[in-house]
């Protein structure tokens, strides 16, 4: 079974930046694409970035410009910069793989932006 293990989550003021990091277990982590989403209380939960396998980004148009996300398929890892963080980038954010039928979440890690 696949694992999805997110860290990095927490408090910071706004302006701040954090790196989420997401680590999955298995084999096969190169065949994966890799997404962030997010969610906030009360709120749907959205997608925020991809990046496929052959490593080609997208980003939601509220984080372009604020948010990179990159891979390591030698540590099994995607990662996600966030840099300028406003208060509307609280929320839970999850870790996503998909390939083919398969599909498989992380438990998720708290961002806080607040003064």
């Amino acid at each position: 079974q696949v694992q999805l293990v997110e860290s990095g989550g927490g408090w910071v003021q706004p302006g701040g930046s954090l790196r989420l990091s997401c680590a999955v277990s298995g084999s096969s982590f190169s065949m994966y694409a890799m997404d962030w989403y997010r969610q906030a209380p009360g709120k749907r939960r959205e997608l925020v970035a991809v990046i496929t396998r052959a490593g080609t980004t997208d980003y939601a148009d509220s984080v372009k410009g604020r948010f990179t996300i990159s891979r390591d398929n030698t540590k099994k890892t995607v990662y996600l910069q966030m840099i300028s963080l406003k208060a509307e980038d609280t929320a839970v954010y999850y870790c996503h793989a998909s390939a083919g039928g398969f599909t498989s979440w992380g438990q998720g890690t708290q961002v806080t932006v607040s003064s």
